[in-house]
């Protein structure tokens, strides 16, 4: 049995699983059936279309190699060349689908995004990305939920933190990690003058309980009353939630939630998805094989990206490229840079 047998076997065996009524009363277990099955039916979908497109290649080279009629001869031999080009495009996509990827890549994850450099106009900057990747997840199929965040009167965020879940989320997110820095005109600045202003992305893969347990006697929980814009009160309650990992020092709050026992599981499944990445970026450091600079998981204080808004233009720095549609790519158009970065991890690995 060839590779590809064994993945439409693979993929066919999912389609039983997917459809059995009682796998519906194991939510868990449906949710990573049906992320399996849509990563794999991409590819189940090539490789049917190869399959037809070869099988119509050897047609028409029986017809070539009997065919005595000379029109037909000429259009059996441009449609084999038109073939073949389709055979060899769909092949490079089985290629590029079917290497080899990080465990990581399949999980949903946590996104945190934080206003650095330029005040106001940093934090209405990171409104903006959120905004943008919000757009790409629902582009994508993607659910998103917004588990915390810390707004500014004017419409921007210092801090805000969402989920992502889908299939291959952490696959095309992870290359977002990093600082973006943009340069505009800020609508406060009456003397035209093009400010420079930073934010910080963080793209975690989410930690489930079966990843990593924490331990009760580890962690320290305190109350507090929301607050919102400004930090005026927005409740009396104490429904707000900060939660400490004693062992080493990471704090979580969490007070966008109704009620206390939903910020406090909010913020727990925030706290795992950060002891994951400390783990994992614990684990690269130890490794020398790890090839430094790797996109997508070096440092998060380099700036991978400039959003220039007065010539339209995206540069991202590590592949040194830049696309001129700086609109479109505000409004959730990511597939193509995420393509091209892709490329150039894989090319600089092998």
């Amino acid at each position: 049995m060839n590779k590809y047998s064994e993945i439409k076997k693979e993929f066919q065996e999912l389609e039983k699983k997917i459809s059995d009524p009682e796998l519906m009363s194991n939510p868990k277990e449906f949710s990573q059936i049906a992320k399996d099955h849509a990563t794999l039916k991409k590819v189940y979908d090539l490789i049917i279309s190869l399959e037809k497109i070869e099988e119509n290649i050897t047609n028409n080279q029986e017809i070539i190699k009997n065919e005595s009629d000379t029109e037909l001869l000429e259009l059996a031999q441009e449609d084999l060349k038109l073939l073949e080009e389709e055979q060899k495009r769909i092949k490079k996509e089985l290629d590029i689908e079917l290497r080899p990827v990080d465990p990581n890549d399949k999980k949903d994850v946590i996104m945190e995004i934080r206003a650095g450099a330029g005040g106001d106009e940093g934090a209405l900057f990171t409104a903006e990305l959120s905004k943008m990747y919000l757009k790409f997840a629902e582009n994508k199929g993607w659910k998103t939920e917004v588990l915390s965040s810390n707004a500014i009167g004017i419409g921007g965020y210092k801090e805000i933190i969402f989920s992502v879940k889908g299939s291959n989320v952490y696959g095309d997110l992870k290359y977002e990690a990093g600082t973006h820095r943009v340069q505009r005109v800020p609508e406060t600045e009456k003397q035209g003058r093009v400010h420079t202003s930073t934010s910080t992305v963080i793209v975690m893969p989410e930690a489930e309980e079966i990843d990593l347990k924490i331990d009760a006697n580890e962690i320290r929980v305190d109350t507090f009353c929301s607050s919102g814009p400004g930090g005026q009160s927005v409740n009396t309650t104490y429904s707000a939630i900060r939660i400490t990992h004693l062992p080493t020092g990471l704090v979580v709050s969490c007070q966008d939630q109704k009620s206390q026992h939903q910020n406090k599981e909010k913020a727990m499944q925030i706290l795992r998805s950060r002891l994951l990445a400390k783990i994992e970026e614990e684990r690269a450091e130890k490794e020398t094989l790890e090839r430094k600079g790797q996109i997508g998981k070096g440092d998060r204080s380099d700036k991978i990206r400039t959003y220039n808004f007065p010539q339209s233009r995206l540069t991202d720095h590590r592949i040194n490229k830049s696309w001129h549609n700086i609109n479109e790519i505000m409004e959730g158009n990511l597939n193509e840079i995420i393509k091209d970065l892709k490329e150039h991890d894989y090319s600089t690995e092998n």
